[in-house]
């Protein structure tokens, strides 16, 4: 099953500094029937004005993934990270038992963010943050590992829990599959332009909740990039 969530039907927040769109309930906003999808909490469509950010704030027991999508965004925390994030790059953060942390933009340009929440498999450990450039001429025409907590996935930054995040940008008409296993739970979002997920039209900064479905076959509708999650 593709249940397709259009982006112009997401919940969301306009706080001039921050505009958010929230495929999940989070914050202000809260609907019933959008709790998450699996171990998959919290997906945040964030457009972050110039020069301003997220001020120091806690998070425990939770995997947080930054996907840049324009713009960069800098990172510091509590256990003395520092670093910038830029367009096409990821970031990662296991909270852990506690940490603190800041985000902002520093570019005199908006900063476009997916920021990605997903359950560990268990609570506690040490804290820890890290980054990785994925080019995106490496992910073309092809799905790339950019997050996981997979075996074998050594490429990949780590998280603490049984899921995959992967990229890929395809031209008009290019297709990549991908096996699912009947158990698992699929999110799909191109950051820009429309692909079509076993048939059904997922347009730009759309959602598709996927269940079900033991291959997916993401063709490009337009020229495409696009974000999937594999989770538990």
């Amino acid at each position: 099953m593709i249940d397709r969530k259009p982006f112009a039907e997401l919940g969301g927040a306009d706080h001039g500094w921050l505009k958010a769109k929230h495929h999940f309930s989070f914050a202000s906003y809260y609907d019933p029937k959008r709790m998450g999808h699996g171990a998959l909490r919290v997906w945040n469509d964030d457009e972050i004005a110039p020069n301003s950010g997220f001020p120091p704030h806690p998070h425990a027991d939770m995997e947080i993934i930054t996907y840049v999508r324009d713009g960069a965004i800098t990172h510091q925390d509590s256990l003395g990270n520092q670093g910038r994030t830029a367009a096409g790059d990821v970031q990662v953060m296991s909270a852990g038992t506690g940490i603190r942390h800041a985000e902002y933009n520093l570019e005199p340009v908006t900063t476009r963010i997916f920021q990605i929440w997903i359950q560990p498999d268990r609570e506690g450990g040490q804290p820890t943050w890290g980054a990785k450039p994925f080019p995106k001429a490496d992910r073309s025409g092809r799905l790339v590992t950019l997050a996981s907590g997979v075996e074998g996935d050594e490429d990949a930054l780590p998280i603490r829990t049984n899921a995959r995040v992967l990229g890929a940008t395809l031209k008009a008409g290019e297709s990549v599959r991908y096996g699912l296993a009947p158990d698992r739970h699929a999110y799909l979002v191109p950051a820009a332009g429309a692909v079509e997920v076993n048939g059904v039209r997922i347009d730009a900064r759309d959602g598709a909740a996927i269940t079900g479905e033991t291959v997916l076959t993401i063709t490009a509708a337009e020229d495409a990039e696009l974000v999937l999650v594999d989770a538990a």
